[in-house]
């Protein structure tokens, strides 16, 4: 009688060695570390506002460069 020894089963039914399975425990916790970390930045980005633009009242052209910049907009129709 021969040992036929599994570690563990594929989601299609294949044999798994033990390696296998470490290694497919290890990815499913990398991948869930990451959509944790992918919601976690999503979250973050939506609940800061961009800075209010500092003006200095001198010339209204730079008030208006400097809160475009602010706002990580392109600047080149302005010049």
């Amino acid at each position: 009688m021969a040992f036929k020894g599994t570690a563990g089963k594929s989601s299609s039914g294949a044999s798994m060695s033990k390696y296998d399975v470490e290694v497919e425990s290890r990815l499913q916790a990398l991948e869930k570390g990451l959509a944790d970390c992918k919601a976690q930045c999503a979250a973050n980005s939506h609940s800061h506002a961009a800075p209010a633009a500092v003006t200095t009242g001198s010339d209204p052209r730079v008030d208006q460069i400097i809160a475009h910049m602010a706002k990580n907009e392109d600047v080149s129709d302005l010049i």
